[in-house]
């Protein structure tokens, strides 16, 4: 998306700024655009095509942003009609750029943990089955979306089937979880900060873990331990067990989603984390 003058990230910016300048930044998606203000301040506008997600990453920075202050953006202004938010920008570079194997790679690792966890402590609460029964219902719409359309066979829909199970009759803890974080959406530079909230609610704790545990750790298990001293306290058993189970919802969801989207990444990612799990 070419952002232009009558486009609504940047009317909101004109309204809410004045004069603005577009900054180009290649790693950006595209339906977010970095702004200049006539003072030099930059910013972000994030139009969303989907009402829900604009719902959800509005109320996460109305409710939430207070537990997340210095590490995350500030909410400026919004536009309803165009599902359109202007957002204070982070300084720093994107956690992904960071060498492999890097010190810069291990300690946003370490600061990732240490951010999430505060968020996690100020609004945990107790082990509880509503949690569990929610997940399990919603890995089943994923598992019947997946049969449907034959990208699983017998044995492998069986075999999670068999998680959906285990996160029914599970306990968990809940908190507010990120749902996406992972190092596309954590900038390391004087301070380590997060972005990217359209997916955050109430959920397991744990499974804020997933997307770490079967896109970065399994392959590179110091950079877990590093989150881990960071968060303030190592897994469980029973929280790495279902950390297995999270990891069916992480590869189902891979497979329908890249399926329809004609996502060969997504969909061998999601092959990959079923295969671990069999």
């Amino acid at each position: 998306m070419i952002a232009t003058s009558d486009d609504p990230r940047i009317q909101l910016a004109h309204d809410l700024l004045g004069a603005v300048e577009i900054a180009p930044d290649p790693l950006l998606p595209p339906r977010v655009v970095r702004v200049v203000a006539d003072d030099g301040q930059h910013f972000v506008a994030k139009q969303h095509a989907e009402p829900d997600r604009y719902a959800r990453e509005l109320h996460a920075y109305r409710t939430w942003g207070t537990h997340l202050t210095g590490h995350a953006p500030e909410l400026v202004g919004r536009d309803d009609a165009t599902r359109t938010l202007l957002l204070t920008a982070l300084a720093g570079d994107r956690a992904d750029t960071a060498a492999p194997g890097s010190p810069e790679e291990e300690l946003a690792h370490h600061e990732a943990g240490h951010v999430l966890g505060k968020l996690h402590r100020a609004t945990a609460m107790p082990q509880g089955g509503a949690v569990g029964a929610a997940l399990a219902e919603r890995l089943q719409s994923w598992i019947d979306r997946a049969a449907r359309v034959g990208l699983i066979d017998t044995a492998e829909r069986n075999l999670l089937k068999h998680h959906a199970t285990i996160l029914g009759n599970s306990l968990m803890d809940s908190a507010i979880c990120h749902l996406d974080y992972q190092p596309r959406n954590w900038l390391i530079g004087d301070a380590f900060g997060i972005c990217d909230f359209e997916h955050m609610r109430r959920d397991a704790r744990v499974r804020d873990f997933a997307r770490l545990e079967f896109r970065r750790w399994q392959a590179a298990p110091h950079l877990r331990t590093a989150f881990l001293d960071g968060y303030g306290r190592p897994l469980t058993d029973t929280e790495r067990r279902l950390l297995e189970s999270f990891g069916a919802i992480e590869a189902t969801t891979a497979l329908v989603k890249g399926h329809k989207e004609n996502d060969l990444a997504l969909s061998a990612h999601g092959r990959t984390v079923l295969s671990r799990l069999t």
